[in-house]
């Protein structure tokens, strides 16, 4: 099931672009299994709306006791690919570090994912998204005009430009070895991949098209034809009607296609069309605009909040959402015509396959019975 079937993954539990980098080969049909520490970890493992853990297996292992490191040793050994979230250095003096797990499969994926970095002045620094996407430049290009930067959520830092991307490192380095009968180190750090988020406006910037000043250009809130506007019944609808024959569209669904109004791209009229759009918006409710740009080209969408998503008619035909065990959560992406992903089991409660892993990888039921007594395994 899914393109990555028949693939294993080693994840040391974390928080946050780590289980979502896992998360998302788990969907594409790997088999996942997580290796989780007795105590558990910031929440209630194997919860159903622990959405993150979908699709993995759980081992519980001590990795403070030199008996449940090789047993995490002993999954390495048939492994693609391995995913760790700590501080440089932490694992390797709890013994998987990379040297040691290459070792042992000289064609592992090692994925490592920082904020910062293996390397660099700030690799030990403690930070979280909104400080890697602040030093990336993503975070000041974000918000309105003359007001403080948006913060957007942790998509950035975290999921972006870190789990996403480790993600796709770590495939990438999977095929090359299948080719070089090597495997390789992942070094993923959140504030690369914000940054690699910014290309274009990177590129932008230096053309002169881009400036610093938050607010003021097309993409960011500053035209009139591109931003969110308030509805009569305190709802919110979004415009991104960029071409002309979308922004002609748009007019005459507003009822102005037969005025003498400034050319779209004159930017200093953005404001006073901005304030004219803000105040024919409030004439109508959501639902009523809706109504009326159905079927419309006017790049017209509106803004759902999480607890309707699922219910609007186009992620209905898609069947965008799915319940597990109580918990709606969205399929996996993308989707494949011949090997469809899809969510092969429910967040694993803490250490829910422990022996059931470890007969796979040759324990007896007495080498378990051992591991448990010592408390190498939970």
């Amino acid at each position: 099931m899914g393109p990555l079937d028949g693939l294993r993954v080693i994840e040391i539990a974390g928080l946050g672009p780590g289980p979502f980098a896992a998360m998302l080969l788990a969907d594409m049909g790997a088999d996942v299994i997580r290796v989780d520490r007795p105590s558990g970890g910031l929440f209630s493992a194997g919860a159903p709306t622990d959405l993150l853990n979908r699709g993995k297996r759980s081992l519980c292992v001590d990795l403070k006791n030199a008996e449940g490191v090789e047993t995490v040793l002993r999954l390495v050994d048939g492994a693609e690919a391995l995913i760790e979230g700590f501080r440089p250095g932490v694992v390797e003096k709890l013994g998987i570090g990379p040297d040691v797990c290459l070792a042992r499969n000289p064609r592992l994926a090692y994925g490592r994912m920082t904020g910062w970095g293996q390397d660099g002045p700030l690799a030990q620094e403690a930070g979280h998204d909104i400080n890697y996407i602040a030093l990336s430049g993503a975070l000041h290009a974000i918000g309105r005009r003359g007001e403080a930067p948006a913060i957007p959520l942790n998509l950035v830092g975290d999921f972006g430009g870190g789990g996403l991307l480790l993600a796709f490192g770590l495939v990438c380095a999977m095929l090359e070895a299948r080719t070089s009968g090597k495997g390789q180190v992942v070094d993923a750090a959140m504030v690369d991949g914000a940054a690699l988020l910014m290309a274009s406006i990177y590129g932008a910037h230096q053309t002169g098209y881009w400036s610093d000043e938050r607010g003021t250009h097309m993409l960011d809130s500053g035209a009139h034809f591109y931003d969110v506007y308030e509805t009569a019944d305190g709802r919110w609808i979004s415009i991104g009607s960029i071409e002309p024959a979308f922004y002609g569209a748009l007019l005459e669904k507003l009822g102005l296609a037969g005025e003498t109004l400034p050319d779209q791209m004159d930017q200093e009229a953005w404001p006073r069309m901005k304030e004219r759009f803000a105040a024919i918006f409030k004439t109508k409710t959501r639902d009523e605009w809706c109504r009326l740009f159905e079927d419309s080209d006017a790049c017209f969408a509106p803004v759902l909040g999480m607890s309707e998503v699922h219910e609007h008619p186009h992620a209905v035909a898609r069947d965008a959402f799915h319940e597990i065990h109580g918990a709606r959560q969205p399929r996996p992406a993308p989707r494949f015509s011949r090997t469809p992903a899809e969510v092969s089991r429910p967040p694993a409660a803490l250490g829910a396959q422990t022996d059931e892993i470890l007969r796979e990888v040759g324990c007896s039921a007495e080498e378990i019975a051992r591991l448990r007594e010592s408390q190498a395994i939970r």
